[in-house]
């Protein structure tokens, strides 16, 4: 891939485009939202698989577990939106996290994603979304490191660059080999960080009961799933929850910065003691460093809403 066409790459993509979502989708309530904006944005999305991730915390035993969970919530999530079709596209992830930079795991999703990117060229790139541990996505790319030339990467992962032990985050944290093989492979990857930058994207049970009750199945699981949880902490008080995850997807809508800013930095360095290092000479990657939170609810709203 020439220079020319790497940058390219690292930019909002014109018109629709086929697209995998890789995602932990039991972990939070957050994955959900970004499985349903997804499904709704047609006009934008071709999607190609859905992808189950592991996640260890205490909603599952096990990374297994997480991702049985996760592969379930995928389902549920579909029949909630009619999207019956789409029920062929997904696959079973990890069963465990990457334990370093060299094996990949053997699961459904790396052989689909390593096969399916084939298809594709630098010109006419496939995007995989990936809003979890990026076992799936890392394990693909050590089987077809060619994914490097015909894939883009978005990942919600990591906290900001100059939050101390910036590596710490969830998705990273739990899968330090595979963020260093993403990270380290020169696949065209756009990061969207999370503590600094896209925590602002928070929203509140008013907001979630004015916008989405009552307008559809999908969009009232969504905000009560949303309400249950909070209220099973802060029942009471004053709260709000951040949907981290629709960046991701909002990002490859992002014609003329409409849901936020990015820039291009060096790739940074995933340590295992759960910090970043900088080295001059990496390659370049697009860094998320400002989110515009009400035009992104905005959109968000309008699309769940559709019947």
């Amino acid at each position: 891939m020439t220079q020319e066409q790497y940058l390219k790459n690292l930019s909002a993509p014109k018109g629709k485009i086929d697209v995998v979502l890789d995602t932990d989708a039991y972990n939070e309530i957050d994955d959900q939202f970004a499985i349903s904006y997804m499904l709704k944005c047609k006009h934008k999305f071709n999607i190609k698989g859905i992808c189950a991730a592991p996640f260890l915390n205490g909603k599952s035993s096990s990374a297994e577990d997480g991702m049985e969970k996760s592969y379930n919530e995928i389902f549920k999530l579909l029949d909630l939106a009619n999207e019956n079709e789409v029920k062929q596209l997904v696959y079973k992830g990890s069963r465990n996290y990457l334990s370093d930079e060299s094996n990949p795991i053997e699961s459904e999703a790396a052989d689909f994603m390593a096969t399916l990117s084939k298809k594709y060229s630098a010109e006419n790139p496939l995007y995989i979304v990936a809003i979890g541990a990026i076992t799936n996505v890392a394990s693909a790319i050590l089987k077809n490191p060619q994914m490097k030339e015909t894939c883009v990467v978005v990942w919600l992962g990591g906290h900001s660059i100059d939050t101390p032990l910036g590596a710490s985050e969830f998705n990273m944290k739990q899968d330090i080999a595979a963020a260093r093989v993403v990270f380290g492979c020169g696949i065209p990857l756009v990061q969207l960080p999370c503590i600094g930058v896209v925590d602002r994207v928070s929203t509140t049970a008013p907001e979630l009961t004015y916008w989405l009750k009552g307008k559809n199945a999908l969009s009232d699981y969504l905000a009560q799933n949303t309400i249950d949880e909070a209220n099973s902490y802060a029942l009471g008080k004053p709260w709000s929850r951040v949907i981290w995850d629709i960046t991701a997807v909002a990002w490859l809508m992002n014609e003329d910065n409409r849901f936020m800013c990015d820039r291009l930095i060096q790739s940074p360095i995933p340590e295992y003691d759960y910090h970043y290092a900088f080295d001059g000479n990496r390659h370049f990657i697009k860094y998320v460093y400002r989110i515009e939170r009400d035009a992104l609810f905005e959109d968000l709203f309008k699309e769940l809403k559709q019947g």
